[in-house]
């Protein structure tokens, strides 16, 4: 029997999107990315899978030229009504949409690069990554090492993370794991609204490849690896790191 398909609902569902901010604020990611722009002068640039803009519109405040694309139309309501977000240019859909685009970086930030599950479609973000980049562009990714388990630290169902929404009051988040296979880890994200009594559930799904992998794959379609980070202070990339931020450049 197939398993059910992923539907990542965190980010189609208007509520989920508004509670985002909340559990994922601007952090020291953040302003890596705000540092490696100025360190590349690069000036015009899309973020791919910009999410709520957060990060899209912090950069559009430090000066840069921004362009957010993301495929969820509730992730991209709060992205619009954030400040800042009138001087960014934003774009509902995919990598496909980068056609015509020449930026000086590209940036796929929160492990977006791990939603692409099969290869095919992580190839052609690529191929597109590197049309759509200028002589001498950066493609900026991060991905998370897959560690056992995976997402230590988490809430979990008897450990709840509790918030407050001043729309929609106390709500309660955790995640369940169920399964990891063949590089891939699905996983369950509940939230439960206490006012309402209603659970909500986010079905995600997220492929985990070794840096070998990737390296091979940013080669193939071009690129040149110019630096693996392993964390968020600047530090090289180390058997023991918890993340992999990749820069790759296209001559």
């Amino acid at each position: 029997m197939e398993s059910v398909a992923p539907n990542y609902t965190e980010f189609s569902d208007p509520r989920l999107a508004a509670l985002y901010d909340t559990l994922n604020p601007l952090g020291d990611d953040s302003e890596f990315f705000c540092k490696l722009a100025d360190k590349l002068s690069a000036k015009k640039i899309v973020d791919l899978g910009c999410g709520t803009g957060l990060l899209t519109c912090e950069l559009a405040k430090r000066g840069r030229e921004m362009t957010g694309i993301e495929p969820a139309e509730a992730m991209l309501a709060v992205a619009r009504s954030k400040p800042y977000a009138d001087q960014v240019t934003w774009i509902k859909g995919s990598f496909r949409e980068m056609s015509g685009i020449k930026a000086d970086m590209i940036l796929m930030t929160s492990h977006v690069a791990q939603f692409f599950l099969d290869e095919k479609g992580w190839r052609a973000m690529l191929e597109s990554a590197h049309k759509a980049l200028k002589s001498g562009g950066y493609l900026v990714f991060d991905i998370r090492r897959l560690s056992s388990p995976p997402f230590k630290g988490w809430p979990t169902e008897t450990n709840r993370r509790k918030l407050e929404n001043s729309a929609f009051g106390p709500v309660e988040w955790w995640f369940k794991l169920l399964e990891v296979k063949d590089k891939r880890v699905r996983y369950e994200l509940h939230y439960f609204f206490v006012q309402s009594g209603e659970e909500v559930v986010s079905l995600n799904e997220l492929v985990f490849r070794t840096q070998e992998e990737i390296t091979r794959a940013l080669t193939d379609v071009g690129f040149k690896i110019e630096t693996v980070y392993g964390d968020w202070d600047s530090s090289l990339v180390t058997a023991m790191s918890g993340e992999m931020i990749f820069v790759a450049r296209r001559d």
